[in-house]
């Protein structure tokens, strides 16, 4: 990857003095890491949730995680950047109500981390924080508007656009999941029939297999990775699936493409592990279903930055949000 530098001070990050912390906050484990200056993760320790115990013994979980991370490398911190699942608040560094992090509404780690570490420290939802780290150093490299897309337990989606973070109305965070496809599908959680996450996430394709199968027999341990490894060995039913889940895919993404018309649209998540079965049938979809905005006008790319993409993009809203005023003054 290209070298992206952050500001220094008081050390040189091509001599590994300074690092950013980057930490990715899920609903299952938080990812604490220190990053360099061009995206490459330094060192990087996970640690359970474990949400029910409360805001604050996670976050001093955390510090002490990063400050013996600080330690071990011998770097200054420069500051830290946070990706969290759910709704947050950006610019009161607040998390919302988020279904994984109960107890946990109205927190704010920008408040603890800043006060801890006495370093600036920004927050963003992590979809928005891939979205990030996929046009710094990532697929979307150079890319002024980019849509970056998770398939995986749901999907998510971070949007720029003239190399912005797209806020809505309230700052409220676009839900690209949860746009209907086809209202006679199945219902949402969200309260709609037929969104893309309803048809076209992990689950959806592991309901689908299901269904399929002879007679309506059931197997043990199902996962979307598994389905597509059936697909390998010419299973009919995982064929079918794998098939299904690519015209969906490609449904949606097309219709972000006439929307949008980004210049890239970056697939990410569980389920694009396997992109060499789905991206030929996702590229038929949406060379079919582009009209007035062609699908060549945008390239479709699937994450360089791999599984580690969560908390890079945590490091990548530092670089945004903080560094950025940093070098412009």
């Amino acid at each position: 990857m290209a070298a992206r530098e952050f500001p220094t001070a008081g050390g040189s990050a091509a001599t590994g003095q300074t690092a950013i912390g980057a930490i990715d906050i899920g609903g299952t484990k938080i990812a604490v890491a220190l990053l360099a200056a061009d995206g490459s993760i330094l060192t990087k320790d996970e640690m359970p949730t474990d949400a029910a115990r409360g805001f604050e013994v996670a976050m001093a979980g955390v510090c002490a995680t990063l400050r013996s991370a600080i330690h071990r490398q011998g770097v200054e911190l420069r500051g830290v950047g946070i990706g969290c699942t759910g709704p947050v608040d950006p610019f009161s560094g607040r998390i919302g109500s988020v279904e994984f992090l109960l107890g946990w509404n109205g927190c704010s780690p920008v408040d603890y981390l800043s006060a801890e570490f006495r370093v600036d420290v920004a927050l963003e939802n992590d979809a928005d924080a891939a979205a990030l780290a996929e046009a710094a150093w990532g697929a979307g490299r150079g890319s002024k508007s980019l849509i970056s897309v998770t398939v995986g337990t749901g999907i998510g989606g971070g949007i720029l656009l003239g190399g912005e973070l797209y806020r809505g109305a309230q700052g409220l965070h676009p839900e690209v999941g949860h746009h209907v496809i086809d209202p006679s599908g199945p219902q949402c959680f969200c309260g709609a029939s037929g969104c893309w996450e309803a048809l076209a996430s992990a689950p959806a394709m592991v309901s689908r297999f299901l269904a399929d199968r002879p007679g309506g027999t059931q197997v043990e341990g199902v996962t979307a990775m598994s389905i597509c490894a059936r697909a390998r060995q010419a299973d009919a039913a995982a064929l079918h699936a794998v098939a299904i889940e690519a015209r969906y895919l490609g449904l949606g993404i097309a219709n972000l493409i006439t929307l949008f018309a980004p210049e890239a649209i970056v697939l990410s998540g569980n389920v694009m592990n396997s992109a060499d079965l789905l991206l030929p049938g996702i590229r038929a979809v949406v060379e079919q279903s582009c009209g007035l905005v062609p699908a060549s006008a945008t390239r479709l790319a699937v994450s360089a930055l791999g599984p580690e993409a969560p908390v890079i993009g945590a490091g990548a809203v530092w670089n945004y949000r903080i560094g950025r005023e940093l070098r412009q003054c």
